[in-house]
């Protein structure tokens, strides 16, 4: 178990690899280390990763690559999440993983404050915490995020400006008010817009859709009832893609309403393909579910010192770490989105 636990730790400094998994499959973790692959024969921890709601296809991804790092690693590792996006569902479950006494747990929270008490009781335990999408999170023993959040919803905005030519009214969507990375996303693509297309104007503040794409349709049209003559939709939370898609292709708004934001092509697909919508941008959440549990594992076992900018994780999106200035000591940023069109939506059909 130690050998294997030194091997992984010493893969942390391999080259790079591609910028993001291209392909609907595993997890491509041929950087990682060569003991990666091999079932341990040691001890296994206990390492439950936590979402912000079960049976959507982003997660259903992210469960792909939880599942793939303990087939890899020999270590005990499941998903779990409520069936809606709750905050209180989210801290029950957390509830109960502390009741089972795991190792560790890895967490996308649906609202950063409410997890904050229940993170702290975990670590209070000994409970390792790792965070994901939450960069002002406090309780967490080490926070990842896949990407700069404000460079990502900057480039929202540069091409959903190139699509309305500078010009009109936009809406915003969020999954929460307190799904801190969205609104970080929201606040570089609000600051990316004032400062290149002023004719550019927000309508309708920051929509709540609760990761839920009929409520992303009914909000967003709510919106266009309101403004006939909106041009864009920025979409934080994924099934905006699907919500606005769906919008556009029933009002005939194609060419006329224009959308650039978090996606999946198995969510989106049909609509970038008809020409709905043009422009998607995502990481893909199995490598951030792989990487979460790397990190748990060099928490256990106190591997502090490694966690620091030019991290090399071996994984794609995930092999030169950076710390903005100024931000905590905790924290550490991938470069792992992508921007998909229709163009090249087959090469990433998960």
């Amino acid at each position: 178990m130690k050998k294997i636990l030194t091997l992984l730790s010493m893969a942390l400094t391999l080259g790079a690899a591609p910028a993001i998994a291209a392909e609907n499959g595993p997890v491509d973790v041929s950087k990682v280390s060569p003991a990666i692959s091999a079932q341990t024969t040691g001890k296994k921890y206990v390492i439950a990763t936590v979402v912000k709601v079960d049976g959507i296809a982003w997660f259903d991804r992210m469960r792909a690559g939880v599942d793939q790092f303990g087939k890899d690693t020999g270590h005990d590792t499941w998903m779990v999440g409520p069936s809606q996006a709750d905050a209180a569902a989210q801290v029950q479950l957390v509830e109960n993983l502390i009741a089972q006494g795991v190792d560790a747990i890895t967490i996308v929270p649906f609202s950063v404050e409410a997890v904050e008490p229940v993170l702290k009781k975990a670590r209070d335990r000994g409970i390792v915490v790792i965070a994901h999408e939450a960069s002002n999170i406090k309780n967490a023993d080490y926070i990842l995020e896949a990407f700069d959040n404000k460079a990502y919803g900057a480039k929202l905005m540069e091409v959903l400006g190139k699509q309305t030519g500078g010009e009109g009214k936009y809406a915003t969507t969020v999954g929460s008010l307190t799904s801190k990375s969205q609104m970080e996303w929201i606040d570089g693509a609000v600051e990316y817009q004032k400062k290149n297309f002023p004719k550019m104007e927000q309508v309708a503040g920051r929509l709540e859709t609760y990761d839920d794409a009929n409520t992303d349709y009914t909000k967003l049209k709510e919106v266009l009832t309101a403004h006939p003559d909106l041009k864009g939709i920025i979409g934080g939370p994924m099934p905006t893609s699907a919500g606005a898609g769906r919008l556009i292709a029933e009002r005939g708004l194609q060419g006329k309403l224009f959308f650039s934001g978090t996606g999946l092509v198995s969510v989106a697909g049909e609509y970038l393909k008809k020409g709905d919508i043009q422009y998607i941008q995502f990481w893909d959440p199995a490598v951030a579910g792989y990487a979460m549990n790397v990190l748990a594992v060099m928490a256990l076992e106190k591997k502090t010192a490694e966690f620091k900018p030019g991290l090399d994780l071996g994984l794609p999106g995930y092999t030169s770490l950076s710390a903005p200035e100024g931000a905590a000591t905790n924290i550490l940023y991938g470069q792992g989105w992508v921007g998909v069109t229709k163009e090249n939506m087959d090469e990433y059909n998960f």
